[in-house]
């Protein structure tokens, strides 16, 4: 993937909104809420909590596959609390884990979810001394 990621935002109305692209995949809106945008698309903050819960997400499934643990589901359920006043960026956000596995242990996923805010989850990384992240988890059995 190389050192350097590109993107673009393009603006496609007379408001806020935007059209994103990154690679060769399909665009994304990203519009704000009323009445500065029309909310016909994701927030910019919504769209750090995807890359949050998505890059999380796949580091604990890699390291939890790499245990040799059967992984039939996985849920990352991102919750932000923006501060009252401006910037009114995160202090804190909830990340949890939803894991259904017949056969991984709390102290497993303990394990990893450690591994992945520590050392291999870059936007945890780049959010942790900002942002209080506070992981839970559950694991489910079917």
């Amino acid at each position: 993937m190389g050192n350097q990621l590109e993107v673009s935002v393009d603006l496609t109305n007379q408001k806020v909104q935007f059209t994103g692209v990154g690679r060769a995949n399909p665009a994304i809106i990203i519009d704000c809420l009323p009445p500065l945008g029309d909310g016909q698309g994701y927030t910019p903050l919504e769209l750090l909590l995807i890359s949050l819960a998505s890059c999380s997400g796949t580091t604990v499934l890699t390291l939890l596959r790499k245990m040799r643990k059967n992984i039939s589901g996985l849920q990352v359920n991102a919750k932000g609390i923006r501060r009252e006043q401006p910037p009114t960026s995160f202090q804190k956000i909830t990340l949890e884990f939803v894991i259904s596995s017949e056969d991984v242990q709390s102290s497993e996923v303990e394990k990893t979810i450690k591994l992945t805010e520590e050392t291999y989850c870059p936007v945890w990384t780049m959010l942790k001394n900002n942002v209080e992240v506070i992981p839970e988890f559950r694991i489910v059995t079917q």
